[in-house]
């Protein structure tokens, strides 16, 4: 049986409050990140399996968010598990998340008014 790989995750001494925001900057890692603010979740039950996207590019959203200290991809069995860095980011930048979570998702033309 495969085991799954074990990822790095930046220690949140080392996290800097611009990668956090350039990792919160895409609609499509942003989404994500709201995804897990409900709790962990598998790889298999969040958004980035959009059958649309290719694997190359669910693979780069999970990793620009890892490597920015938001969230951990931990290996569980065979599947990964999706975690928002919650409590370490709320402690390292104190209303960064209620601010970002909180906001309004973008206009797209699908869903603007008149």
């Amino acid at each position: 049986m495969a085991t799954v790989t074990r990822l790095p995750h930046p220690d949140m001494s080392e996290v800097r409050l611009t990668d956090v925001l350039f990792a919160l900057s895409d609609p499509a890692r942003l989404e994500i990140v709201r995804e897990l603010a409900d709790g962990p979740l598998s790889m298999a039950e969040c958004g980035a399996t959009n059958p649309a996207l290719p694997k190359s590019t669910k693979s780069h959203l999970m990793k620009v968010l890892r490597e920015a200290g938001v969230v951990r991809n931990e290996p569980d069995g065979r599947r990964r598990v999706l975690s928002l860095r919650r409590a370490e980011l709320d402690e390292t930048f104190p209303g960064l998340l209620d601010s970002v979570l909180g906001s309004a998702p973008p206009t797209t033309p699908a869903n603007r008014d008149g």
